[in-house]
């Protein structure tokens, strides 16, 4: 199959502007309308724009890390564990219901645990909250 090529090629320079970035959010929505071939040079420019958009988006709206306790209940709730079990994670019923109620700060023990077995990033758990 013969691609064709939507734009003539441009130079891809970072994204420094707004205009710049909704031009960049155009010209990826155009491409991904397309049968792209993989290695193509349309396909490249597809992914090369995407990180680009990524890394502006990434500077320009960053997202603020969720509450301690809101992630570890979020998380639990994903994967349907009940507290029980995170009794078991954090070591004593007592100590789960004053972590959740906002009583008693994690430790650094419990902030292993839960990144070990909840999978939830040590920089959301060491947050104040």
């Amino acid at each position: 199959m013969i691609e064709l090529m939507l734009k003539p090629q441009v130079m891809l320079k970072p994204i420094k502007t707004d205009i710049e970035y909704n031009d960049a959010l155009a010209r990826v929505y155009e491409l991904m309308q397309t049968d792209l071939t993989e290695g193509s040079v349309n396909s490249d420019e597809l992914e090369v724009l995407s990180i680009l958009v990524k890394e502006y988006e990434l500077v320009r709206y960053p997202l603020a890390h969720p509450n301690p306790l809101e992630a570890i209940k979020f998380r639990m709730e994903q994967m349907n564990l009940s507290e029980n079990e995170l009794s078991n994670i954090l070591g004593y019923r007592s100590r789960k219901s004053e972590i959740l109620s906002g009583k008693r700060k994690l430790s650094l023990a419990m902030i292993r645990k839960l990144t070990e077995l909840l999978h939830i990033p040590a920089e959301v758990l060491i947050q104040a909250y």
